[in-house]
């Protein structure tokens, strides 16, 4: 894996915004293009940063008056889950083609166990050794 770089598996479809763009615009991009960040771009697309759904969540934290909607309206119900024996390739091929970054872990005995994310997958990888040419 030490062969393959940055740029064969980078996304280069960005969404960017600039930094006075109301924040309800830049969420209103991510939910129509489906995606969990935008870059954050001066008028010489100069990176000045990064605005993320993690960001939206102090956002909504911070928020004054506090808004008393449950989250009920909200969440998503059509929600797909994993088992422990599932492969963590079939995981990983799931979330890809859905735009997931969390995935629950079910047991029919247990509910809900545990959460995949596409962090612990990228953590995974990164400690993945490739086999020796024989």
């Amino acid at each position: 894996m030490d062969d393959i770089f940055v740029g064969r598996l980078m996304s280069s479809d960005l969404h960017t915004v600039s930094p006075d763009t109301l924040v309800e615009e830049a969420a209103n991009v991510m939910l129509e293009e489906g995606i969990g960040s935008v870059m954050v771009v001066d008028g010489n697309n100069d990176l000045q940063g990064i605005l993320t759904t993690t960001d939206f969540v102090g956002i909504v934290a911070a928020s004054s008056p506090k808004a008393e909607t449950t989250v009920a309206k909200y969440m998503s119900t059509d929600v797909i889950t994993t088992t422990v024996q599932d492969p963590i390739t079939e995981v990983a091929d799931t979330m890809l083609e859905h735009g997931f970054h969390h995935m629950p872990v079910v047991s029919d005995s247990d509910g809900v166990i545990g959460i995949i994310t596409t962090a612990d997958l990228t953590s995974y990888l990164s400690h993945v050794q490739t086999p020796s040419p024989s």
